[in-house]
């Protein structure tokens, strides 16, 4: 069973992480759980709570998924958290991050000197929080290594489907996309969302 530790944090974008939950959720062989950092109920943006469980519960081996929002821009400044954020990505077979998601693991360090990209309507925020990262500007998502990153909120969902393509095959992510009946942009160099002057 393939976990996919899901973090939380007060007002995260929703769809960035319940648009890859649904996609993992198909699988048979994927268990989703999502985590904060204290536990309990924790708020969207939206203002949808979702129950989680402590960071010191975590199984850390698995995909560990960073979802954006507004939420990111408080945390950034959060030693501790971030703290805690590095260790768990250092642990996890591998890292996943939606929209300014991206902005915690780039704050880490770990994303220094690698290929990543964020949600564009942030992208200069994003940018600024750490300057030694190979920022990819138009880029549905970027695998690096062992990390994905995505643009911004549905993108999520587009990485989360060629995550399945890279570990499995192509046939599988393009059912998943056809049993909830998502365009999926199968390619991570086209983001049709791309800000171009």
């Amino acid at each position: 069973m393939k976990k996919v530790n899901v973090i939380l944090f007060s007002e995260f974008e929703l769809l960035d992480a319940t648009g890859p939950i649904e996609i993992f959720s198909r699988l048979a062989d994927y268990q989703v759980t999502c985590f904060s950092e204290n536990g309990g109920l924790i708020t969207s943006a939206q203002g949808v709570q979702l129950q989680t469980t402590p960071f010191l519960t975590i199984d850390p081996r698995g995909i560990l998924l960073i979802p954006g929002g507004k939420g990111t821009r408080r945390l950034v400044d959060n030693d501790q958290y971030l703290s805690q954020l590095k260790q768990l990505s250092i642990e996890a077979e591998y890292v996943l991050t939606v929209c300014t998601g991206a902005a915690l693991l780039a704050k880490t360090g770990l994303l220094n000197n690698q290929r990543a990209t964020t949600n564009k309507l942030a992208f200069s925020w994003v940018k600024s929080v750490n300057q030694n990262v190979k920022w990819v500007e138009q880029a549905r998502w970027v695998v690096s290594r062992n990390i994905y990153t995505s643009s911004g909120v549905s993108a999520g969902m587009d990485m989360v489907l060629g995550f399945i393509a890279d570990r499995h095959d192509q046939q599988l992510a393009k059912q998943v996309a056809r049993e909830i009946e998502y365009n999926w942009h199968e390619d991570p160099d086209v983001d049709p969302f791309a800000i171009t002057e």
